[in-house]
């Protein structure tokens, strides 16, 4: 059994420190990843020499995806062609919910329908911030590879110290998108329609369920792996963690989103919000899980008790 590269374009010990030691920190990753790209990193495998050893056979009847199980919804899926206006915009336009300001091309990538190659090509032509995102990509399959623990325990294993309150009732209402915070129940119904829910969005209700409700990052990490089409289990496991403050170069524990904050940042107009929660400013809306500051205080006593120093 023989294994190729193609998923990424550093993998495994590729770029590590000069004792050749996995990275844990974003940024000199991404300055090392940099530094050793060269083009033939971005260049196409010579594939079309070796078509004549594909297995041929007769025509066989394919069934239906209907016949598969599969059943057909309104989500809209995203075009392969990478949008050159979009990337070369994308450090504008990225962290607006309410426009289409993202490539969405991450469920191409999952796929492997689009070379990661080619979008590499394409931001570093076009948008730096967007080759920085690939490289993110890139950072936490090459986590995964050093520490795979992380898929069911912290990165920071101090975190796994925190006693969690795992309110399901709570959860179940984060899940539907009733939270009574529309900008993180926008983006669960969302999600929940559509398999996709924007990047921005992902960090503001993965903050919320962990640090407004003290609810366990794994809940959320595999709720989302259950929904999303774009799920890649490097990807999601270290946005949870980061989101958690458990994870590897993650946002510090007593970084706590703002929900409000982030409304009138991001979605001022509430576009975002009025499309996906219609019943928005009406007395059909329910009134917040929990109060902002009553959470944020909460949050930062539990998250100090678990991780003092003995």
């Amino acid at each position: 059994m023989k294994g190729f590269k193609d998923q990424v374009i550093f993998e495994r010990n590729e770029i590590v420190k000069s004792d050749g030691t996995p990275y844990t920190i974003y940024t000199p990753y991404a300055n090392k990843w940099l530094s050793a790209l060269k083009p033939f990193h971005l260049t196409s495998y010579p594939t079309k020499k070796y078509w004549r050893n594909f297995h041929t056979q007769k025509a066989v009847s394919i069934p239906s995806l209907q016949k598969i199980g599969f059943k057909h919804n309104n989500a809209i899926f995203p075009d392969a062609q990478p949008d050159n206006g979009l990337i070369k915009d994308y450090d504008k336009t990225r962290d607006i919910p309410g426009i289409k300001g993202t490539s969405r091309l991450s469920i191409h990538l999952r796929f492997g329908t689009i070379s990661i190659r080619k979008l590499a090509t394409k931001a570093q032509n076009l948008n730096q911030p967007y080759l920085k995102e690939l490289i993110w990509r890139d950072f936490y399959q090459m986590i995964l590879f050093h520490f795979p623990y992380v898929v069911d325990q912290s990165f920071k294993s101090e975190y796994d110290k925190i006693n969690w309150r795992n309110n399901e009732k709570e959860f179940e209402a984060w899940c539907k998108g009733q939270t009574g915070y529309p900008i993180v129940d926008a983006g669960m119904r969302e999600l929940n329609e559509t398999g996709f829910m924007h990047n921005r969005i992902r960090m503001v209700t993965a903050s919320f369920l962990t640090k407004h409700l003290l609810i366990d990052w794994r809940w959320g990490e595999a709720y989302f792996a259950e929904k999303l089409l774009d799920y890649d289990l490097a990807s999601n496991n270290g946005g949870w963690q980061w989101a958690a403050g458990s994870g590897c170069d993650a946002a510090p524990y007593f970084r706590i989103f703002n929900p409000y904050i982030q409304t009138k940042k991001f979605d001022p107009e509430f576009k975002y919000i009025k499309k996906w929660v219609p019943e928005f400013e009406s007395e059909n809306y329910p009134e917040p899980i929990v109060t902002h500051e009553f959470a944020r205080e909460r949050c930062l006593e539990t998250y100090k008790k678990a991780l003092r120093k003995e």
